[in-house]
């Protein structure tokens, strides 16, 4: 089966009724788990955009406090973890601001991360990488939240 374009889609659903509409966004929830999550993201959480980064927050410190730390190889197998979940809704957002802070907060929880990943340089790639994303993401955003981001930038310390 060829996947249809974008515009063939819109197309096609522009000649839905609300009914088929709604049903076809029943069953792509139903299909996968992260069209259940996007879905949930645009209808009850994109109009609090505030909230929405602090339950990611939440979210992001629970899975900090399930790290194993008994070796580095299994701290980075969990920082990729956790990283890919703040990815994932990053993505759901847009949001230049939400992305910026979300990715701060990831970057700051793994810099306390006991013990030290300075010993580790794959981890510190990792928030080396973040640090040079979270630094162009800045760069697109109002000056006033320029200097606040910046701000907390610094107390990375890199």
């Amino acid at each position: 089966m060829r996947t249809a374009t974008i515009k063939i889609l819109k197309d096609e659903l522009e000649h839905k009724s609300s009914k088929e509409l709604l049903e076809l966004c029943l069953k792509l929830a139903r299909f996968k788990k992260e069209n259940k999550e996007l879905l949930t993201y645009l209808m009850f959480e994109a109009n609090n955009e505030e909230q929405y980064r602090e339950s990611v927050k939440k979210e992001i410190d629970i899975l900090f406090n399930e790290v194993n730390t008994k070796s580095y190889f299994y701290i980075r197998k969990s920082v990729r973890k956790i990283l890919t979940s703040t990815k994932k809704y990053i993505r759901y957002s847009k949001n230049k601001e939400t992305e910026i802070e979300l990715l701060l907060y990831f970057c700051l929880k793994l810099k306390k991360i006991k013990p030290s990943i300075k010993k580790s340089p794959r981890i510190q790639n990792v928030l080396i990488t973040q640090v040079r994303l979270i630094r162009k993401g800045i760069e697109k955003v109002h000056e006033d939240l320029q200097f606040d981001y910046n701000e907390k930038l610094l107390e990375l310390d890199l």
